[in-house]
């Protein structure tokens, strides 16, 4: 798949982010999803969320089985009320929410010492285990191709250096991240 024009990246972002309002101000998901052109095609997705920069949520599909504007959808309200990691979203959180999508192209089998930092993300398994790290992580936090590896492992919940391992299966991929500027309208509608 083509990376989307500008105009699409903005419909994509108006749809994730009115998926989230829906999803706080209504405690559902949205009901109109756009199944043209990118919409249509199955693909990996991960939403962002961030509140004054700072991580807020982040849900995401490693490989589409379904199409991409409802994976949008369903994974933008997921980050918004369900990561574990942090409490649901507010209706007050709305107005300076910035909404970042990662497009995912399909994982590949990758030797670590062709891991790019900044450009390949992981997928790392061992039997029923697996972590994923998008890209942007590993320059987030200055880590290096040996600390991402290694990261990856430990959100995987194995040892680690598991990457080392020849049972421990290490997938790369990489990813077209775009973002909103978090302050158009996120109040509920």
């Amino acid at each position: 798949m083509p990376f989307p024009s500008e105009p699409e990246r903005q419909n994509m972002l108006r749809l994730a982010r009115q998926a989230v309002v829906d999803a706080v101000s209504r405690g559902q998901l949205s009901d109109k999803i756009a199944k043209d052109g990118p919409l249509a095609e199955p693909r990996g997705v991960f939403v962002t969320l961030r509140l004054m920069s700072r991580l807020r949520g982040c849900i995401g599909v490693i490989e589409g089985d379904e199409p991409l504007g409802e994976s949008i959808v369903r994974c933008a309200a997921s980050a918004a009320l369900q990561d574990p990691r942090f409490a649901p979203l507010r209706l007050e959180d709305l107005a300076e929410l910035q909404v970042e999508i990662s497009l995912l192209s399909p994982p590949a089998a990758i030797d670590p010492g062709q891991v790019e930092v900044g450009r390949h993300g992981l997928l790392v398994s061992r039997g029923t285990q697996r972590g994923l790290l998008l890209p942007q992580v590993a320059v987030e936090h200055g880590l290096t191709r040996e600390q991402f590896l290694d990261e990856a492992c430990r959100k995987a919940l194995l040892p680690r250096e598991a990457w080392r391992d020849p049972e421990t299966q290490v997938l790369g991929f990489t990813c077209d991240v775009f973002a909103d500027d978090g302050v158009t309208s996120g109040r509920a509608t």
